[in-house]
């Protein structure tokens, strides 16, 4: 799949059939994440993929998401925040968020490229999914992704708002560009 169809297919799904996917497809799309940039070279994430029926159970709970149950394989983030804070103090806090969101994104389309399905889920209560998922208190829980095929034909997809809302020029709510002066040499 190119790339620009993969960035405007993709949606999130909430209804999945109930066929299992291929568990080394999902690593695939895990594996993508790793291209990801990444601040001072430091690798902040961590992936657990989950199939035991009863975890992704206790995921949908802490999601108050039902439809997370109906997957057959949810894919948790993490960050590890120590090393990039260390490294950038404070910004590096955010340093991980952008990483994680980076990384995510790669991850995301991958699974379009493979025909699987999912939604970001990032409303959750982080202690319930670190209870089961026995993640220490001091790593962050970015997001988590229910993953399976796409239960019902899929829809074309209606882009979400115009560039001209959201690009401006040289200076926040410029809209418009200025031509420049050239100079003959």
């Amino acid at each position: 799949m190119e790339l620009d169809k993969a960035i405007k297919s993709r949606k999130s799904v909430r209804k999945f059939k109930p066929k299992k996917p291929d568990w080394r497809d999902i690593i695939e799309c895990i594996d993508a994440a790793r291209y990801a940039p990444m601040a001072g070279g430091m690798y902040s994430l961590k992936f657990i993929l989950v199939d035991d029926k009863k975890i992704i159970q206790k995921l949908a709970e802490a999601a108050q998401q039902p439809f997370i149950s109906q997957t057959q394989y949810v894919v948790v983030v993490c960050t590890n925040p120590s090393r990039t804070v260390n490294s950038y103090d404070e910004r590096g806090k955010m340093y991980c968020r952008q990483q994680a969101g980076a990384a995510i994104e790669n991850f995301l389309l991958k699974i379009e490229e493979a025909g699987l399905s999912t939604c970001w889920t990032g409303a959750f209560v982080e202690k319930f999914v670190k209870d089961a998922l026995k993640i220490p208190d001091d790593i962050n829980v970015e997001a988590m992704f229910p993953i399976g095929y796409e239960f019902e034909k899929p829809r074309t997809r209606k882009v979400k708002i115009d560039i001209n809302r959201i690009l401006y020029f040289n200076k926040y709510e410029n809209e418009k560009m200025k031509k420049i002066k050239t100079l003959d040499v």
